[in-house]
């Protein structure tokens, strides 16, 4: 099901971004986790209505539905969508799949119980509607919880890193680690909410040594896969941004020679709709 009819240049970046490369692939290894957090900490179960915005390969949407619910998933790239349909009938779920945007959402107000986002929302272009799309749509008394990179983590702190290899943002653009903070998140989700509460978490990235987290960044993760295929035509720039990679990531290892230890800071947010 699809709620596009002519995309926007913003909606085909968007699209372009996380189609490239394989970010179900990068969602299995690093976030596996954020999917049964958010389950876990919302009480997700039968009985409820659920929405996961910018749901990816459905990493929220699959547990969610594995718990009981009803669960619709939307994501702005048909290509993740239909990896989420393979990976719901894998795990004997049924999960609704929706081509939308988290911006202007196609759904009616207070339409869902509960409304999830796990490193989605954050990057869409225009924070504010984004966040007005996740309180309309969720019920009053209903639940909101978002998992977000902060930009102190290694995750948040790996896109400043790319930003001198990259056109300049448009102007008044935020960066999507701001969603990492409690107090920014506050002010988007405003009155509209209330019960709000954050956390500050870590997730380990299970066996992956700093220079094989870099290659599967370069090969599957579409905001840094797209940095260099800008490069292609500039070799020296391209190894000049995979060295600044390396040695950033290799500076975040908190473990021993031999035993790598790369971890990433997140904020869970947890609110309760008006």
């Amino acid at each position: 099901m699809s709620s596009l009819t002519q995309l926007t240049p913003a909606q085909r970046t968007a699209r372009d971004v996380w189609t490239s490369g394989n970010y179900p692939e990068v969602a299995e290894q690093l976030i596996r986790a954020f999917g049964p957090t958010l389950v876990d900490e919302l009480r997700i179960g039968p009985g409820q209505q659920v929405l996961d915005v910018a749901c990816g390969a459905g990493n929220v949407a699959i547990p969610a539905a594995i718990a009981g619910a009803e669960v619709t998933g939307l994501d702005i790239a048909p290509a993740l969508l239909n990896q989420g349909a393979v990976n719901a009938w894998a795990a004997e779920v049924d999960v609704t799949w929706v081509e939308g945007d988290a911006e202007a959402l196609p759904f009616d107000d207070a339409s869902f119980d509960v409304v999830t986002s796990a490193v989605g929302v954050m990057f869409c272009s225009s924070h504010k509607k984004a966040a007005a799309e996740l309180v309309r749509v969720c019920r009053p008394g209903g639940a909101i919880g978002l998992i977000n990179w902060t930009p102190e983590g290694l995750i948040g702190s790996m896109f400043p890193v790319l930003a001198p290899f990259m056109p300049a943002p448009p102007a008044g653009a935020k960066p999507g680690s701001l969603w990492g903070t409690e107090a920014y998140v506050s002010e988007l989700l405003g009155d509209g909410v209330d019960e709000l509460y954050s956390e500050r978490r870590h997730v380990l990235f299970e066996g992956l040594a700093p220079d094989a987290f870099v290659d599967l960044m370069r090969v599957n993760y579409g905001p840094v896969l797209r940095v260099f295929e800008r490069l292609a035509d500039d070799r020296a720039r391209a190894d000049e941004l995979d060295a600044a990679l390396r040695r950033y990531v290799r500076g975040c290892n908190q473990g021993e020679p031999g035993r790598p230890r790369l971890e990433s800071e997140y904020q869970l947010t947890l609110a309760r709709r008006r």
